[in-house]
């Protein structure tokens, strides 16, 4: 199988899983909040942090933004979108302080102008959001810079996803299992989606979830996953519409803990008398 690699890191079958954690908006547009995550995230191992940038009045129509909705921020919709984006300076201090840190960082970007944006800090890696995966033009902009592509497949019929894998490739490619409801229901999680995946796919298979805990996200590298990435806050009882489908700092200290011992767990497959275990066996052995 292809192997994709982002940054200093080899992504694909016998590597180490690749674990990004998703800061997304649960900043609440605060940088401090940011760089706090970012903290979190780099102390516990992960490889990556991850954001999202919009072009609030490309992404939303003027209705959409006009709604009232009751917020930190004022009282409309766009109100909300507009506190919660990072400019240039926010994203610069984040470049910053990733490379500071030497931890990777990317974002998912919901429109070409934010795609461009995003190569001004020559990101690793561009992410495309479920929701944007049938987004022809969207696709064809972000494979035209040669960045590695990390595809993500929640609300999506097999047919999508092969018409955008049409579209961008695979060798440079990680087509992500994703179910797109925050919490995500344990019966929709539906992990074994993972193998028919890597059997349909010659390309690295990763798992992006939104579900509560941390076991469906560690079963998912076992089934197959090159990379996971779960999204992570400060509290999951703060402000925000992502917060609950996040991991606290000690549900990912957890997470990444468990999915780097996977590999000692699995072992060779070959059954053999460890050397550990020949005491045990010349006093029990009858």
């Amino acid at each position: 199988m292809k192997t994709v690699k982002i940054g200093n890191k080899s992504i694909g079958d016998n590597k180490h899983p690749f674990i990004i954690a998703e800061i997304g908006i649960n900043h609440n547009g605060s940088i401090n909040n940011a760089k706090k995550l970012i903290n979190i995230a780099h102390l516990f191992g992960c490889d990556a942090v991850k954001f999202q940038k919009r072009t609030v009045d490309k992404v939303y129509t003027k209705d959409e933004l006009l709604m009232p909705r009751q917020s930190v921020f004022g009282q409309t919709n766009g109100d909300l979108k507009r506190g919660l984006e990072f400019g240039y300076e926010e994203y610069k201090q984040i470049d910053t302080y990733c490379k500071e840190l030497g931890i990777l960082w990317f974002a998912s970007a919901w429109d070409i102008d934010s795609v461009d944006f995003l190569e001004e800090f020559n990101v690793c890696a561009h992410k495309i959001p479920s929701a944007l995966i049938t987004n022809i033009e969207l696709l064809e902009h972000i494979k035209k810079t040669n960045k590695p592509i990390l595809l993500s497949t929640g609300m999506s019929t097999m047919e999508e996803i092969e018409q955008a894998v049409k579209i961008v490739g695979l060798d440079n490619t990680i087509i992500f299992h994703c179910t797109s409801t925050y919490p995500t229901q344990n019966n929709e999680i539906n992990l074994r989606v993972i193998p028919v995946l890597k059997e349909k796919f010659d390309c690295p298979i990763g798992y992006s979830g939104h579900e509560k805990g941390i076991v469906p996200s560690t079963i998912a590298v076992v089934m197959g996953a090159c990379a996971v990435e779960r999204h992570i806050t400060l509290d999951r009882t703060m402000w925000g519409s992502d917060q609950a489908a996040s991991l606290e700092p000690e549900g990912l200290r957890k997470l990444v803990r468990d999915i780097r011992n996977i590999n000692d767990f699995m072992g060779d497959g070959i059954k053999k008398v460890y050397e550990s275990e020949l005491p045990i066996k010349k006093k029990l052995r009858r």
